[in-house]
């Protein structure tokens, strides 16, 4: 199976255009940019208000939960209130468990997302061995229920989101297929499937997670089951990763998960899941599909020297299933890596000097590995021959990619892999060319990653940020101190543009098994780039050295304050090291959220 035809450059999935109201998502439309309220559905004023503000920022496509009837009631007044006051907007209805508060969603809306896990069934943990005969009747139990819906939403001519959650699998499901991707692209293939037999097709599918990994793996498989299903089956995909948390760490997370996936030219509407007023999540959702706009790789040659093709490239990792690349275990400076060893985090020298002096204060932040001492073999991995004097090496080598080589970093580090002996460990970077020797000049991008715009405006001071995780205030937009924020508005796109880049390009090629260290150079505060590098490490999962927060974006199903809750919760448990806490606002996924 195969999810893109090419995994060297970038070419968008070709799917169907359709309509949420007055916009276009899918075919030639640019990728749309989505969020959600947090107010109490039955708050009609409030509704109104938190969805005309996502509209000012940008917001192209507003959904709102209708966790019962009267809910869904409601959104007619909802509705009207907003065309009232000129804002068109498209709402969608999000509905969990109750398929008769999706049937009166569907009269005032342009979409309604229904979540296949808990639509028809409910869960009760039951450990079930069903026959054939006994599926096919749940199935056709299923039919049943979802049918009427789908008919209400083909007579009205408005959407439908078919979208999994991880951590809302029904039983049914959970028994047949684990608690895996494939269970989560069946569970949506089964309502796909009703929709078109009905004629329906103004449906978008969506694979969520709050494991990036898990949610990479879900998406590809999804696309290349429906690529084997046929050329009609070429449906819009909306990208998400659920429950990302807040601060930079959500943004880390949800840049792994989306621009990984937005790289290989899967996606056609995001949304970016902050514990966060939901306004701050169209900036970093704003900057992920903008990289992707920046950024067109077909220019780039298809051969790999000498007349290789790259078709005839074989990948070093499955895209379906997680697996490490097999590496030897070497010892530079001291510091193993490479096998089973933890990934490391490697620095300039250059960097190194700035911060000599206050190593004893980074705390969990301190770098393990200079570069320059430790004889790291640099290659283009399209030449031909420095990969074979490579491979015909007798002792495992740590190597990376050039710093000039003229690719996309996720490319080229791909490439990389395929072409040198597994046993030798790899360096991953961020960039492909050091913060001091860019100054603005074209950047590389990650397959279509953003790299970072220009650090340091004319007049500006450098931002050293490295700081322990309880100077780290959760209240702040990008977890920082106070006062670091402050110092950061001038300079905060750059800086965003520095994370979204690198949790991408490194994020990405984490989840695909690769890589036994990494260096973050695209940024220019030596404190800050170390920081960005164990977080980079926690978020992909690959280096859990501090606890780790999966929290829900909110809803109008929540009945306290989340953003507080969690900075509370934060407080008390940042001590709490390789812990894993959800903090949830409803049952949705509750029981079961965290697989």
């Amino acid at each position: 199976m195969k999810y893109c035809d090419d995994f060297f450059s970038y070419h968008r999935r070709v799917s169907r255009e359709v309509m949420i109201g007055h916009v276009g998502v899918g075919g030639a439309n640019p990728v749309r940019v989505q969020s959600m309220i947090t107010c109490d559905t039955m708050d009609t004023e409030a509704s109104i208000a938190q969805t005309m503000e996502l509209a000012a920022v940008g917001c192209e496509i507003v959904r709102i939960t209708a966790p019962a009837v009267k809910d869904s009631a409601n959104l007619e007044h909802i509705a009207r209130g907003l065309r009232e006051r000129g804002c068109n907007v498209p709402i969608v209805a999000d509905i969990h468990f109750k398929p008769e508060a999706a049937m009166e969603a569907a009269k005032w809306v342009e979409k309604v997302r229904i979540n296949p896990g808990n639509y028809a069934d409910s869960k009760k943990f039951k450990i079930l061995e069903y026959t054939d005969e006994q599926y096919a009747a749940e199935l056709e139990r299923i039919r049943e229920r979802f049918t009427p819906l789908v008919q209400l939403c083909k007579q009205r001519g408005i959407a439908m989101r078919i979208g999994t959650n991880h951590g809302s699998l029904s039983d049914r499901i959970m028994n047949r297929y684990g608690d895996t991707p494939l269970g989560m692209v069946e569970s949506a293939l089964e309502f796909a499937r009703i929709a078109r037999d009905l004629d329906y097709h103004a449906f978008v599918f969506s694979m969520k997670s709050s494991n990036p990994k898990v949610m990479i793996n879900a998406y590809r498989l999804l696309v290349a089951r429906l690529r084997e299903e046929g050329a009609d089956w070429n449906y819009p995909i909306h990208l998400g990763v659920t429950e990302a948390g807040e601060g930079e760490d959500a943004r880390i997370k949800s840049a792994i998960g989306i621009g990984s996936l937005l790289a290989d030219g899967i996606g056609d509407t995001v949304r970016v899941s902050l514990t966060e007023d939901s306004i701050h999540e169209i900036p970093v959702a704003k900057a992920l599909v903008g990289s992707i706009q920046k950024t067109s790789n077909g220019h780039l040659r298809k051969t790999l020297g000498k007349g290789c093709l790259m078709s005839n490239v074989q990948l070093s990792f499955d895209p379906f299933s997680y697996q490490r690349r097999t590496t030897e275990r070497i010892e530079t400076e001291g510091v193993r890596l490479g096998g089973e060893e933890l990934m490391r985090v490697v620095i300039r020298r250059t960097d190194f000097e700035k911060i000599a002096h206050k190593i004893d204060r980074l705390g969990d932040y301190k770098p393990e590995i200079v570069y320059e001492n430790a004889q790291v073999e640099e290659i283009d991995p399209r030449d031909d021959e420095a990969v074979s004097k490579l491979n015909r090496s007798e002792t495992a080598q740590l190597v990376t990619v050039h710093d000039d080589v003229d690719w996309p970093v996720i490319a080229a580090f791909r490439l990389l892999a395929a072409r040198v002996d597994p046993r030798h460990p790899i360096l991953l970077k961020d960039v492909l060319s050091p913060h001091s020797e860019r100054s603005g000049a074209q950047r590389n991008g990650a397959d279509a990653a953003t790299q970072p715009a220009q650090r340091a405006r004319p007049g500006s001071q450098s931002r050293d940020r490295s700081l322990s995780p309880a100077q780290r205030d959760p209240s702040t937009g990008l977890g920082m101190t106070a006062s670091s924020e402050r110092a950061l508005k001038q300079n905060g796109d750059d800086f965003l543009a520095t994370l979204l880049s690198a949790a991408t390009n490194i994020g990405s090629l984490i989840c695909d098994g690769i890589g036994d260290a990494i260096l973050v150079q695209g940024e220019e505060a030596p404190g800050q780039a170390l920081r960005l590098s164990y977080n980079i490490l926690q978020a992909a999962g690959a280096r859990i050295f501090k606890t780790d927060y999966v929290a829900c974006p909110s809803c109008g199903r929540t009945l306290f304050n989340l953003q507080t809750t969690t900075a509370r919760i934060k407080e008390a448990t940042l001590h709490l090291r390789g812990v894993k806490i959800a903090i949830m606002g409803c049952i949705v996924n509750g029981p079961g959220g965290q697989p």
